[in-house]
């Protein structure tokens, strides 16, 4: 089942009297559970695409449709909405919150929904997500306590917390050593397969590329290899 479709995509920016054409119609799809990366140099599109799918930017022309829902014309609340209740986000920057702890930090983004869990329930998903990340020992550190690599399985963590489809990851591994990247890499397959979440990379990792099960390759905003290493290479659009 497609979770994320592109259909004839287009992005256009304005810079100054310049026109920067990001994306030049550009179309896939992505299926539910895949593992996916999509790659190119600095320029080739890939961070608007990560964008498009997050619903944080819109298309200039073309099709976005997240879990069955088409993205055209949608009000601000409703794509907040749909951002909240069916995508997690990963930084290479982290993005955690330094007052709060390991459990907080995770525990955040429940709090900022309509359908909040019972606290009972609530505890018991951010614990069950603190040990899978292998941070048990560490649930009331703050992030400045952390490493590098312990702050990047917060942020997993986190984009976990509200059983998201579809978790967008923006170079997860570029501000990590090779061996604390490649742990996050394992991990993140580990949660694709346990939970059979979505995760789609922005990426020059040539780690996530090989463990990928479907790579989309850009340059200039077009794509030049669309490729499904799974059992249903040969469909793909």
């Amino acid at each position: 089942m497609a979770i994320v479709e592109l259909e004839n995509v287009k992005k256009v920016y304005t810079l100054g009297k310049a026109e920067v054409h990001a994306v030049r119609g550009v179309t896939f799809t992505i299926e539910k559970g895949d593992f996916a990366s999509i790659v190119g140099p600095s320029g080739s599109g890939k961070s608007t695409i990560l964008n498009l799918i997050g619903c944080i930017d819109q298309p200039t022309e073309g099709i976005v449709s997240i879990n069955g829902t088409c993205t055209e014309g949608l009000k601000d609340k409703a794509l907040t909405t749909l951002r909240h209740e069916t995508l997690g986000f990963i930084f290479q920057s982290f993005n955690l919150i330094p007052v709060l702890n390991v459990y907080e930090n995770i525990e955040f983004p429940l709090l900022l929904g309509k359908n909040r869990p019972g606290k009972k329930e609530t505890k018991e998903w951010i614990e069950f997500l603190v040990e899978a990340v292998g941070l048990a020992d560490h649930m009331h550190h703050k992030s400045n306590e952390l490493s590098g690599g312990q702050r990047q399985r917060v942020a997993i963590a986190r984009a976990l917390a509200t059983k998201p489809e579809i978790v967008l990851a923006d170079e997860p591994t570029a501000n990590l050593d090779s061996k604390t990247g490649q742990s996050i890499i394992e991990l993140m397959k580990k949660m694709n397969s346990d939970l059979n979440t979505t995760f789609v990379f922005s990426t020059h990792d040539r780690t996530i590329m090989e463990i990928a099960d479907h790579v989309i390759e850009l340059l200039d905003g077009l794509i030049v290899k669309n490729s499904r290493t799974s059992a249903e290479a040969g469909n793909i659009s």
